[in-house]
């Protein structure tokens, strides 16, 4: 069994946006690994393993428009299942 089992991926569309500031949320509010934010002041990628994929959404929908949203269950890929 993975610690985090959720794979969160998605793509945030917005202004003044802060990769920085993003990151720091994520490490003081989310519980989690393998972070990855990168991007500029339009447009953020984020990458995160959590248990919680629906918080991440739901503050990420916070800071803009959200898209290309992929949340796959790591648990089920290393049984040898789809999703």
């Amino acid at each position: 069994m993975l610690e985090y089992r959720y794979d969160t991926q998605l793509l945030i569309e917005g202004t003044d946006l802060d990769e920085d500031a993003i990151k720091d949320y994520f490490i003081l509010n989310f519980k989690g690994d393998s972070l990855i934010v990168v991007g500029d002041e339009t447009i953020i990628k984020i990458h995160y393993h959590t248990n919680e994929p629906w918080d991440v959404l739901k503050y990420c929908a916070s800071l803009g428009e959200i898209h290309d949203i992929v949340v796959e269950d790591m648990d089920r890929q290393a049984r040898g299942l789809k999703g």
